[in-house]
């Protein structure tokens, strides 16, 4: 499905600074990787070598597509900075995630631990909040997510969540199914004034 139409260049992707215990994460990530330098869209991701994050970037690289990274200072022996891309190095993880969120279009969040998790429900509140209209696909490989859709759920059946929250992102079961996914997420107000999210 094209994406051309709500002009999406750049994609990032939260993800573990692990490898986690199924091969299929970091072959997810692989093919991820290869599907995104395929469709032309760049890679926005932690700026990390290693795990998840590390596949990704590699595979978006080895496959001739672009690849933006962003660092903290203080994380990058923890996390290794692969220096065969373009990485800026921040001074803290709000500068991280603030300048991650300006220089993508989209997000797809792979497996990962509990910075995987921050990182991605703040981004789900502000667009709860109609602070972004940007698209968030959780691509759910091995049913990963399905305990995080249920505490969503769990969250709307008791009334702490309104019910039409789950219409602030998409589960996709395949790499395949990713950028459609996007493509159905898509609206035109992709390009929100960032200085609203603080």
């Amino acid at each position: 499905m094209p994406l051309a139409k709500n002009k999406i260049t750049s994609v990032c992707v939260y993800c573990g600074s692990s490898f986690g215990t199924l091969d299929a994460y970091a072959q997810a990530a692989r093919d991820l990787g290869q599907v995104l330098a395929g469709a032309n869209l760049r890679l926005v991701y932690g700026g990390g070598g290693v795990g998840l994050m590390g596949e990704t970037a590699r595979s978006v690289h080895d496959a001739g597509g672009k690849v933006l990274g962003i660092m903290p200072k203080f994380l990058k022996s923890r996390e290794s900075v692969y220096d065969d891309v373009e990485t800026r190095i921040v001074e803290n993880m709000h500068e991280r995630k603030m300048m991650m969120f300006e220089e993508a279009d989209a997000f797809v969040v792979l497996p990962g631990g509990v910075g995987t998790l921050e990182e991605v429900i703040e981004l789900m509140s502000w667009r709860r909040l109609d602070l972004h209209k940007k698209p968030i696909i959780f691509l759910n490989i091995h049913d990963f997510w399905l305990p995080f859709f249920t505490l969503i759920e769990h969250t709307q059946t008791t009334g702490f969540t309104p019910e039409n929250f789950s219409t602030t992102y998409v589960c996709a079961d395949t790499v395949e199914e990713v950028l459609p996914a996007i493509a159905r997420m898509s609206v035109h107000d992709i390009n929100m004034d960032t200085r609203q999210v603080i």
